[in-house]
């Protein structure tokens, strides 16, 4: 388990991080909405896996090579922004948890019938009609 101080600074480094990326004007990695979503360093700070969650992007294989051909900036805004006694280098990652998040909840929508959907609406308009009568004869 990671102690408080490697915590501290895999935050750190996922705030400056994505500081740096919206500064990155190459258009590999301007392709879609890019979001850090998590790191983790090793314990002697010598390498950092960065996890990214890309919407809206081409090619996945163009996005990382992009995204390692602006490691060295990346670093070396690192070093610049923290205080630390090595500069990790740095290993992307996409993290697709978003994407199957989004597309799960599409699915359970697609599996609610439209005509149970329409009645639920129905009952919680009644609902809130029936409560905000007994409200108004209490007073």
């Amino acid at each position: 388990m990671p102690s408080n101080k490697l915590n501290r600074a895999n935050e750190d480094i996922k705030r400056v991080l994505s500081t740096l990326l919206r500064e990155i004007k190459d258009p590999r990695i301007r392709q879609g909405l890019v979001s850090v979503t998590g790191v983790d360093t090793t314990g002697d700070l010598k390498f950092c896996k960065v996890y990214l969650s890309a919407l809206g992007i081409d090619s996945e294989k163009e996005f990382l090579k992009g995204l390692k051909s602006a490691s060295g900036y990346l670093r070396r805004g690192l070093a610049s922004s923290l205080t630390l006694r090595n500069t990790p280098e740095l290993i992307f990652e996409l993290d697709k948890s978003i994407e199957r998040g989004v597309r799960i909840a599409s699915l359970i929508g697609e599996l609610v019938p439209e005509e149970t959907a329409a009645d639920e609406d129905e009952n919680a308009d009644a609902d809130e009609t029936e409560s905000f009568e007994e409200t108004e004869t209490e007073e």
